[in-house]
């Protein structure tokens, strides 16, 4: 992966980060949703990150009045990010603004964990999870939420969309349990018994509608095709304290990457009988947020 090769490292004093997002646009921007004292009380800051030669500088940063736990860029504006805070709200951001929000959606009735915009073309829409149980379906030029998905009996961790099937979303939740959900119909379509512990996040293949994969607080990572959810595809161990998040690789069908509470970031081959590739201890505290750029091979 060449992934120490050329690490680079900023500081925000008094934050600590939960999610990092690459921009779909500007290859070596980044942004990263962070909170005060750990996300239990305090504000947030969502800071925009940009690589250049003197190394990594602050472009923008906007702050709200509660930490902020998730981001994902617009897919249709190169300046529009939603952040998810603590106090169960959306903010939609525009770095061409020097204040913000442009606008807050509140309809959470807990902490809004969870945000992921739309990959399949055609379609902008946002989806939220959130610590009351339901996700929830956003168009972000609509004032309100388009629809709420119930059914976890947990905490929604984890929403992220499929890349390949319009319309489609999957979510993780301390419920144990994997779900897939179609915007058009209002009841879940799939449940997966995924880990006999809380499941904190989960990723589709770039490159397989079928294969996902998911992290949990067992400290392992496991695949799941979708025709049969009987027995995992993979597991992979490693990981000695929960797994925080994971993403798989833009390029590579099998390579994946993860992150944890054990202050590592790893590098997996699924594929490969030997399948952990790499571990990198950068981090002298818990490793929340991971993201893989698309735009240069070897960067995260």
């Amino acid at each position: 992966m060449g992934t120490t090769a050329g690490a680079g490292a900023l500081r925000l004093p008094g934050l600590h980060g939960y999610a990092v997002e690459f921009s779909p646009y500007c290859p070596g921007r980044v942004a990263c949703a962070a909170a005060q004292y750990y996300g239990m009380a305090g504000c947030g800051t969502l800071a925009v990150l940009e690589q250049n030669e003197a190394g990594i500088v602050l472009l923008r940063s906007f702050d709200w009045n509660d930490g902020l736990f998730d981001v994902t860029w617009s897919e249709n504006n190169e300046n529009v990010l939603i952040t998810c805070s603590g106090d169960g709200s959306l903010q939609i951001w525009d770095m061409a603004k020097t204040k913000g929000p442009l606008q807050a959606y509140k309809e959470h009735t807990l902490e809004a964990y969870s945000v992921d915009w739309s990959q399949t073309r055609g379609e902008q829409l946002v989806v939220s999870g959130s610590w009351d149980q339901t996700a929830k379906l956003w168009d972000p030029a609509v004032g309100k939420s388009l629809c709420t998905f119930i059914g976890h009996e947990g905490v929604i961790y984890s929403t992220i969309w499929s890349p390949h099937i319009p319309g489609c979303f999957a979510s993780a939740s301390g419920d144990q349990t994997l779900r897939i959900w179609d915007v058009k119909t209002p009841g879940v379509k799939l449940v997966i018994p995924a880990h006999q512990a809380e499941v904190l996040s989960c990723d589709w293949c770039k490159y397989d509608e079928n294969l996902l994969v998911t992290g949990a607080v067992d400290c392992s990572l496991k695949g799941w095709d979708l025709r049969n959810i009987r027995q995992p595809v993979f597991v992979l161990l490693g990981h000695t304290y929960a797994i925080r998040r994971v993403k798989f690789s833009p390029f590579h069908a099998t390579i994946l990457a993860s992150c944890s509470y054990d202050f590592t970031v790893r590098f997996w081959d699924f594929s490969k009988p030997n399948p952990l590739l790499e571990t990198v201890e950068h981090h002298t505290e818990f490793t929340c947020g991971l993201d893989l750029s698309l735009h240069n091979r070897g960067q995260v």
